[in-house]
């Protein structure tokens, strides 16, 4: 069953067991994958998509700090359980360790000596960790490893 398919399956029984956030957060995320395809002028395949899922809880990420600094802790609850909705869609995040040791075989592997090859850097260790870990978090350990 390809990830398109289970999310369709997955918004089905939230919808008949009346789960509203959940069946709510699965349209939403049917919808952007459809985007995602017209923009594309054809199907996705399952790393496509999980790169259209780890988009839209960033979206959710980064609503949930906003509304915790603003003080709207009810909104900032909400964002979180549609975050936690999405993340069950995404493969499991490598820990620091792993990133940071495959972000120190790129910088090897490119040669870079400075700041400014960090996006030769980067587009090494991308396409390795694609969607198993947050593009910040990658972002900070190779300018730790250039600077």
């Amino acid at each position: 069953m390809s990830l398109k398919e289970k999310i369709q399956k997955d918004f089905i029984e939230a919808f008949k067991a009346r789960e509203e956030i959940k069946s709510s957060v699965l349209k939403m995320l049917q919808a952007a994958i459809k985007n995602a395809e017209i923009e594309k002028k054809g199907e996705l395949d399952d790393g496509q998509i999980i790169q259209a899922i780890s988009k839209e809880s960033k979206k959710r990420k980064d609503a949930m700090a906003a509304f915790e600094k603003g003080g709207r802790n009810e909104m900032a609850e909400k964002e979180k359980k549609e975050f936690d909705i999405l993340s069950a869609y995404l493969p499991e995040q490598m820990p620091e360790d792993d990133v940071r040791r495959l972000a120190e075989k790129a910088v090897k592997e490119s040669g870079a000596s400075g700041m400014r090859e960090f996006g030769k850097v980067m587009s090494i260790l991308m396409p390795q960790i694609k969607g198993r870990a947050d593009g910040l978090l990658v972002g900070g350990i190779v300018k730790q490893l250039l600077e």
